[in-house]
């Protein structure tokens, strides 16, 4: 026992010592967002004046980012599921090769497909000055992960037994595939799901190339803090960030873990 308590340490220290280097630079980012003067530090006194400032100017990009993303979780739901399935039940070569053409957008830089679908549709000016145009954009960039998380899950062999006793039995394919494997792969579902709404709300390189004035999101709007305001602002910035994400990705998390207890993997 004493042993393992010996050679576990240096793997405990090791970790401590990479969160606190990872989290440093957010703690010190949140300080510098809550006193009055950074380059005087916590001696020139705290507030929240640049909390409130930041929200007066920026408020309207949160209420966008959370639809947007939960959106984008929807349309993953809608169709990167049913996709899943069948790329995981095809044995085709052009199954193959979709697939491989899916995960382009992953590879391919966010300001190069942002700037293929400008091309494409950047004409339907209603589209183009919309919120559905960057969701489809996030649809683009998030879809692989869906997609790869899920058909990964639809490839158990046990899945497979137990479609084929669905079938034997007399189950339509919706009644198979909606009430035995949907369940059967909820796990990995939402483990989809939150990574696409955590992908999603987090995007910046191609919302800021498919964004408007009027349809900013909050990584859009911490860039233009950081790079037009005061380093206080733009930390305020990231404060708020981090209070209204953090709750969200802790529910879904926590969604995840009771559903897993539920279903099990």
């Amino acid at each position: 026992m004493r042993t393992t308590q010996q050679a576990s340490f240096p793997l405990l220290a090791l970790t401590a010592l990479v969160a606190a280097f990872m989290l440093a630079p957010i703690a010190l980012s949140v300080m510098a967002g809550l006193v009055n003067n950074y380059s005087t530090g916590i001696s020139s006194g705290l507030t929240t004046r640049w909390l409130h400032e930041v929200w007066d100017l920026y408020g309207g990009t949160v209420g966008w980012s959370l639809g947007l993303a939960l959106l984008c979780v929807l349309g993953n739901l809608l169709i990167g599921v049913p996709c899943a399935y069948a790329l995981a039940r095809s044995r085709s070569r052009a199954a193959r090769l979709f697939e491989e053409l899916l995960t382009l957008p992953v590879a391919v830089p966010g300001l190069a497909s942002a700037l293929a679908l400008i091309l494409a549709y950047g004409t339907l000016h209603g589209f183009r000055t919309s919120f559905a145009f960057i969701l489809v954009g996030h649809m683009v960039f998030t879809l692989p992960f869906m997609v790869r998380t899920v058909g990964a899950a639809f490839q158990r062999k046990e899945l497979l037994s137990l479609e084929e006793a669905a079938r034997s039995l007399g189950a339509s394919f919706g009644q198979r595939f909606l009430g035995v494997l949907v369940p059967a792969v909820l796990p990995a579902i939402v483990a989809g799901s939150l990574m696409v709404f955590t992908l999603s709300v987090g995007e910046f390189n191609l919302t800021w190339m498919l964004h408007t004035p009027l349809t900013r999101t909050l990584p859009v709007g911490l860039a233009d803090s950081y790079a037009s305001m005061r380093i206080e602002i733009g930390s305020a910035y990231t404060l708020i960030f981090l209070i209204v994400i953090l709750p969200v990705l802790w529910g879904l998390q926590a969604v995840g873990t009771l559903i897993e207890k539920h279903h099990g993997t």
